[in-house]
């Protein structure tokens, strides 16, 4: 037991509060406390941190600059997938969902390490569209052009806009029969999720109908770690903690998006029901 070790380790003292820890890179012996030895441990890259869900509090290692300083030498010391800040100004909870998730990705290339957050619940409810029509797709709907704003200001209020990342995404602006049918480059920094960042697959994503080359691209191509790590964190619940369903980017005929259901299914609905926002972001 941990606890019962009294001897000395290359003059370090271990008792129940530290360990010692070899630094193999060099050869020293340090002094580790039990709490953190999981991130002496795991080495220092987005890759490994990556794979561990942890769900601590970090809001003050974000807020102290800490965070920010871990991030941007790309080492993510004291970060992994479920741990979380708590916004400075809404007070809202935000989880760490991937680390360097859109990294190198884009027209103009994002060199910026990153950390993707989303909100553990959702921000508010909000309609794709004002009528039951997905015309010029997502960055034609009217949650892209001004029903997203007030969450992003709520976001931007809660983080600062330095520490969101301004990057260039891949998203539809087109809709042919009821299926994207052609996207562009935008810059981006708060945006809804997709399906495959959420499943890992397209389900309801309407991908061809038909066309023998569809349109199908995007940067946001794999599941986000945290939901292949706690797939049960696919469900979201509003500020009663209920269950409620939200909305996800993309198309699925002429006057459905999909969304995830508020039984945790794959589901889609008409552009004019308010459904839950629940939107992704980087910082750094």
């Amino acid at each position: 037991m941990i606890k019962k070790i009294t001897e000395l380790v290359k003059g370090i003292p271990v008792n129940e509060d530290v360990i010692p820890f070899v630094d193999s890179a060099n050869g020293e012996t340090k002094k580790v406390i039990i709490d953190d030895l999981l991130k002496a441990i795991v080495p220092k890259n987005a890759g490994a941190h990556n794979g561990i869900y942890r769900g601590k509090d970090i809001t003050d290692l974000f807020y102290n600059g800490t965070l920010s300083q871990q991030i941007a030498t790309g080492t993510f010391d004291d970060v992994f997938i479920g741990d979380y800040i708590i916004g400075k100004v809404s007070k809202r909870k935000y989880l760490v969902a991937d680390i360097n998730y859109r990294l190198n990705m884009g027209d103009a290339e994002c060199k910026t390490p990153h950390i993707l957050m989303i909100p553990e619940r959702i921000m508010g409810t909000a309609k794709m569209n004002d009528t039951n029509i997905t015309t010029g797709a997502y960055v034609g709907s009217k949650m892209y052009t001004e029903y997203l704003t007030p969450f992003k200001a709520v976001i931007q209020n809660d983080f600062e806009i330095s520490h969101i990342v301004q990057h260039k995404n891949l998203l539809a602006n087109a809709v042919t029969n009821g299926y994207e049918s052609a996207g562009g480059w935008f810059d981006s920094t708060i945006e809804l999720m997709n399906e495959i960042m959420v499943y890992g697959g397209n389900i309801f994503h309407n991908i061809q109908n038909g066309a023998n080359l569809p349109y199908n691209y995007t940067i946001d191509k794999q599941q986000l770690s945290l939901f292949k790590l706690r797939p049960d964190l696919t469900v979201a619940r509003n500020d009663a903690g209920e269950r409620y369903w939200y909305w996800l980017r993309d198309v699925v005929s002429a006057s459905h998006f999909a969304h995830v259901g508020t039984n945790g299914n794959a589901h889609y609905d008409g552009a004019s029901h308010a459904g839950g926002v629940r939107p992704a972001f980087l910082i750094k």
